[in-house]
């Protein structure tokens, strides 16, 4: 069973990406919560608690509990915009589950014994990681904080697969459910080949040459006017009912 994690909210009633940019100017960040056969509800949590909360990798893969008042609903976390240069959350939308309604979510893969490996300690070999995460179904009591692959005994050139992943008792991965034909390999170990390319000597009169052609061709050339529409930029970023 996953960490329980208690996030305290606030109602928001005002809408808008204005709204939502005075929210964030004022170290709040806007979020909606939605599901469970209930209509979506707008709420904005302190910046400064949830990035602590966030700083735990099992934030992302546990039921977390959302407080508004003296109310409180178990939810999951489905979706985070996170600011494209800074360690800040912008907006995050949350799914309200039930507790015997099936659950789908992207748990993380722990490996173990990597230093030990046969085949890096005995054969030299890297081990390369091919995914790092994993999507499984199962009631929200059986949600696993992350899953445990051993690599202790992998050898050289060999992969581990999803099949070889252990699940809880309870736990699903749809991915195998669909057929052996999607049975992605996880890690792998292999040697890494360097690999020195030789830059080509250029002989001096070859290199002035093909400077001065390029001169010619550009020489008058007219410049491209950019097309219409170029200049503006999609705001891709989401506000989620706010």
């Amino acid at each position: 069973m996953a960490q329980d994690f208690d996030l305290i909210a606030e109602t928001r009633t005002d809408a808008g990406k204005g709204a939502s940019r005075r929210l964030r100017r004022s170290d709040k960040v806007p979020a909606i919560v939605y599901g469970a056969g209930k209509p979506p509800r707008s709420v904005m949590f302190d910046r400064n608690m949830l990035m602590r909360k966030m700083e735990n990798e099992s934030f992302f893969s546990s039921v977390l509990t959302v407080k508004i008042g003296d109310k409180s609903q178990p939810v999951i976390l489905k979706d985070v915009q996170m600011h494209p240069a800074k360690r800040v959350a912008l907006h995050l939308d949350f799914q309200r589950i039930v507790a015997d309604e099936i659950i789908r979510m992207t748990v993380p893969i722990h490996f173990l014994n990597e230093d030990i490996a046969i085949g890096v300690k005995e054969a030299g070999g890297t081990v390369a990681h091919l995914i790092t995460e994993v999507e499984v179904t199962c009631l929200p009591a059986n949600l696993p904080e992350y899953l445990e692959l051993d690599i202790g005994e992998l050898e050289l050139d060999e992969t581990l697969f999803l099949s070889n992943l252990t699940l809880p008792e309870g736990v699903e991965m749809p991915e195998l459910a669909q057929g052996p034909e999607n049975d992605r390999g996880v890690v792998s170990i292999h040697f890494i080949k360097e690999v020195i390319e030789e830059e080509e000597e250029v002989a001096e009169g070859e290199e002035l040459a093909e400077g001065e052609e390029a001169a010619e061709g550009e020489e008058g050339a007219p410049s491209e006017a950019p097309a219409e529409g170029d200049d503006q930029s999609k705001d891709k970023s989401k506000d989620g009912g706010g």
